[in-house]
């Protein structure tokens, strides 16, 4: 397969992924209507539980489940959490298409993060990107203009917190196991949320129930899709295929829920996208970014806590060597 070919299928399968998310944050702001954000956080991450199980289960990676950089890794379990929790209420609350834009202000908070915690360093050019982008957050907010909402506070938190979960992975993950960054975060996950349960839980027909199982399933296949695009192209290709969500959000809240955006929000859309094409193009080189924090993220704000693309195709590449070896030959030392 040529590289053409190879980069075109990349595109295809990360569109792919990013439509079954757009499917995925539905179906979450159906069953935000009548349920708290921590019960289908909650319930999403259980029935995850399984499959990422399973997945983790063909690894035979010797080693513990104690981490060597424990406070690190419940940071970032903790801030997995808040961003889903975030992205989940505003869906639930906020026309689709104010959302996405939102949440894609996390690469540009990535960048800024990276500069302290990484030694990043970032020079004028990506310094005018997120300073421009951040004009595409105050377009699409538009204080004074219309009432702010939670929903519009919730999906900036959860941009802040897919940054931070993003940066520090980028610092421990070459450090710690695979297991231990994805088991953590759910573990948490189910402690913080569970703790919520008592005061908001809501009894759940077996319908709504088979749609938090649905969520689980699409948030699965969505990563299968997008680890994929990664094995055929860069992230240069793969990745700015995350903004044809806002086309999806668009067309589901005109079809669902008779939400148009407005000009400010497709302004400000326009604005957030382009700054971060433009640091995903700047990172893309080797010379101006050493760490490339943003496009070494292979996952989207607001995916559940411990789902990570990059961390799954980790976990494929050391199956697949463990596999290698124990299929080569062994060496006869009885002769």
């Amino acid at each position: 397969m040529s590289a053409q070919q190879s980069s075109v299928k990349a595109a295809l399968l990360s569109l792919t992924g990013f439509a079954v998310f757009a499917v995925h944050d539905l179906i979450i702001k159906f069953l935000g209507e009548g349920y708290s954000p921590f019960q289908i956080v909650f319930f999403s991450a259980l029935f995850s539980f399984p499959m990422i199980s399973l997945f983790l289960m063909q690894n035979a990676q010797p080693g513990t489940l104690r981490p060597k950089h424990p406070a690190l890794v419940i940071i970032r379990a903790c801030s997995g959490s808040i961003a889903a929790l975030g992205a989940f209420y505003a869906f639930a609350h906020l026309p689709l298409a104010e959302v996405y834009p939102l949440l894609f202000a996390t690469p540009m908070l990535i960048t800024l993060l990276a500069i302290p915690v990484l030694g990043e360093t970032v020079r004028l050019r990506r310094g005018l990107a997120i300073a421009v982008g951040m004009m595409g957050v105050l377009v699409v907010l538009r204080p004074g203009g219309s009432a702010l909402q939670l929903g519009h506070f919730a999906a900036l938190i959860s941009a802040c917190g897919g940054a931070v979960n993003s940066v520090i992975a980028r610092k421990i993950g070459g450090d710690e196991r695979t297991v231990v960054m994805v088991l953590y975060p759910m573990m948490v996950n189910f402690v913080l949320m569970g703790a919520a349960m008592p005061f908001v839980y809501v009894p759940m027909p077996f319908g709504h129930l088979a749609s938090l199982m649905v969520i689980s399933a699409l948030g699965m296949a969505a990563m299968v899709f997008l680890i994929m695009a990664y094995q055929r192209g860069e992230a240069m290709i793969v990745a700015p295929m995350q903004y044809s969500q806002i086309l999806w959000a668009v067309v589901f809240g005109a079809i669902f829920f008779d939400e148009l955006p407005d000009a400010f929000t497709l302004l400000g859309s326009g604005i957030i996208v382009l700054s971060g094409l433009y640091i995903l193009r700047r990172e893309s080189d080797e010379t101006v970014s050493e760490n490339q924090p943003v496009s070494r993220t292979r996952t989207r704000a607001g995916a559940p806590a411990g789902l990570k693309v990059s961390f799954l195709m980790k976990h494929l590449h050391l199956s697949r060597k463990e596999s290698h070896k124990s299929a080569a030959p062994k060496k006869d030392l009885s002769a």
